[in-house]
């Protein structure tokens, strides 16, 4: 005995979970299981190119001091030259271009850096830093650097893949679209493996797609601080989302502050470097002399000094160490008379500023060098595995012959409204502020809801054939 086929129903209340009650927690699981597979799944390309990118970077760091022993190390002599005669070898085996910066040796066995600006041949957005052995003023080599960090070729190949691709301002997009969903991914995740929590901790005698679940839930728990803290790190340094930022930080008072170079007078008759029309590492004093009065201010190694940009200018002298503990402190200094003309330390930073700062040295592996690289390797392998994991599961889902089918439709009319309507106000906010996350999660929703519509017009054809 057969029965006539039943009335189709829509796509969503046939493949939505079960009604679950309209408090705590139930509502939400459905919303944020959906939302955490179709964003793995999609964006999941974009972080594995930025995991990889990210582990290669981490590690660039001391791969640089291996490949580049030769200019950076010299055997230690009996003692350093003024700073003054090492510029003056390094401009006569370089005279192209000008000198824009000076980093003193730093250790006994280091050479100095002596950084020229406008020299052909390199690009317009690097230097060429000149090594000289301090101890002889020989010249060890000379090379592309880039960043405040001192990045060499090696490091700096690896830095602008990372975030572009070598693609330009384009490539950005990749690495913006990556920071922008991993917080929403990873703090999804997290929120799923603590409403299952228990299930998970008997991974013991399990197979198959739920021991795959048990290990990504587990392993992405453990490292999802880590993920939203790179996600929003990320950030501020993307084209458009971070442009937000620091409007944000500006309008709260928390912009970075820098030293003023303006020179304390008239200086055109006392050695400025824009009337002598000699090396503006040459100007008035000399960097002997700015040298020492910036120690005078307690400005210890590493240090940087910046000649004159024109004849009102001063010199600038300021820290560079990223390193914990951070020394970021600067002077300018009258190129005429020696005199500091002006302080800033980094412990009068705003808050804003000083976050910002160590929220990107920790981001870069400089904040606490080796250990520092090892938590961001170890980060990269984490989020290589648990999106090799996740494409497994999607396997596994399909039993192992075709891909997983995806997660019901119509999880959002299982929210109250009285949690759904907050829930959207905050997502179009933070969505506006974070543009590659808002404009393709609206994208996802209006495809979502069009596909919906179809599958749901198909059912009712297909029952009115019949």
């Amino acid at each position: 005995m057969t029965t006539a086929p039943s009335p189709p129903k829509d796509e969503a209340s046939r493949s939505a979970p079960p009604a679950a009650p309209s408090r705590g927690w139930a509502p939400l699981r459905p919303l944020i299981l959906r939302l955490h597979f179709y964003a793995g799944l999609l964006v999941a390309p974009f972080l594995l190119v930025a995991a990889v990118t990210g582990l290669l970077y981490a590690g660039s760091f001391q791969a640089e001091k291996i490949v580049y022993a030769d200019e950076l190390t010299v055997p230690v002599g009996d003692a350093k030259l003024p700073i003054s005669e090492q510029v003056a070898a390094a401009r006569e085996a370089h005279p192209e271009g000008t000198v824009t910066a000076v980093r003193p040796s730093l250790e006994d066995d280091a050479t100095t850096r002596v950084l020229l600006s406008d020299v052909p041949g390199v690009d317009p957005d690097h230097t060429l830093a000149v090594f000289v052995d301090p101890y002889t003023a020989k010249v060890e080599g000379a090379l592309e650097q880039y960043g405040s960090t001192g990045a060499l070729p090696l490091r700096t190949w690896i830095d602008e893949l990372h975030r572009d691709l070598h693609l330009g301002e384009t490539g950005r997009l990749y690495s913006e679209l990556a920071a922008s969903w991993l917080w929403v991914i990873a703090a999804g995740g997290l929120a799923l493996w603590f409403s299952r929590r228990r299930t998970q901790r008997k991974l013991r005698g399990t197979s198959g797609r739920r021991r795959t679940l048990g290990l990504h839930g587990t392993v992405g728990a453990w490292a999802a601080a880590g993920f939203i803290f790179l996600s929003a790190t990320g950030l501020t340094w993307s084209a458009y989302a971070g442009a937000n930022i620091d409007e944000l930080r500006t309008s709260l008072g928390g912009a970075t502050p820098s030293v003023s170079a303006a020179a304390g007078g008239d200086h055109g008759e006392h050695g400025g470097a824009a009337s002598s029309g000699t090396d503006p590492a040459a100007a008035g004093v000399g960097l002997d002399k700015v040298l020492a009065a910036a120690r005078s201010k307690g400005l210890t190694d590493p240090v940087e000094i910046q000649p004159p940009a024109d004849a009102s200018s001063a010199y600038v002298v300021k820290q560079v160490q990223r390193g914990w503990p951070t020394k970021q402190d600067s002077v300018a200094i009258d190129p005429a008379t020696g005199e500091v003309l002006d302080v800033l330390r980094f412990a009068d930073y705003p808050v804003l500023a000083k976050l910002t700062r160590w929220g990107i040295d920790l981001h870069s592996g400089s904040l606490f060098g080796l250990v520092n690289q090892i938590a961001l390797m170890l980060l990269a392998l984490s989020l290589i595995v648990l999106i090799l994991w996740g494409y497994r599961m999607w396997w596994q889902r399909g039993r192992g012959s075709a891909f997983g089918r995806p997660i019901p439709r119509g999880a959002w009319a299982q929210v109250p409204p009285q949690i759904l309507v907050p829930l959207l106000a905050v997502v179009a906010v933070v969505g506006y502020f974070v543009p590659l996350l808002g404009i393709p999660l609206a994208a996802f929703l209006a495809v979502d809801i069009v596909l919906g519509e179809v599958a749901h017009r198909r059912g009712r054809r297909t029952y009115a054939a019949k």
